[in-house]
């Protein structure tokens, strides 16, 4: 799953702090209003793509660094992850793309929570 996936999962599961809740919410909101929203979220992501930074989005990657230690703080590791060729591309913007990756884990519960903040 992705950093902002894994950081919805602790807020949901109450585990966050109120100062971390309010940290996450912060960056949260910081890159809903700088990214495109992509079109595949409109149905709650029925298709299950997935997005990824492009390696150009260096300030948007280095902007992630908080969730990243956030996560860290809760145990929760979280990798960067770089592809060449992530999955079949169904959105693109300036900053992002979203694939259908080519291999996929099953939905559900994930445990234990990991992430990648992919790049």
């Amino acid at each position: 799953m992705g950093i902002f996936a894994a950081c919805h999962h602790l807020r949901r599961d109450g585990r966050l702090t109120s100062e971390d809740d309010a940290l996450f919410k912060e960056v949260d909101d910081w890159f809903i209003t700088c990214l495109p929203y992509p079109p595949f979220y409109a149905d709650g992501n029925s298709v299950r793509a997935v997005p990824w930074f492009k390696p150009t989005a260096t300030a948007l990657i280095a902007a992630l660094a908080p969730l990243e230690d956030l996560l860290h703080r809760y145990g929760v590791p979280c990798d960067v992850v770089r592809s060449p060729d992530p999955g079949t591309i169904v959105y693109e913007d300036e900053f992002q793309i979203g694939v259908l990756p080519y291999v996929r884990e099953p939905a559900g519960p994930v445990s234990p929570l990991r992430c990648a903040a992919e790049g």
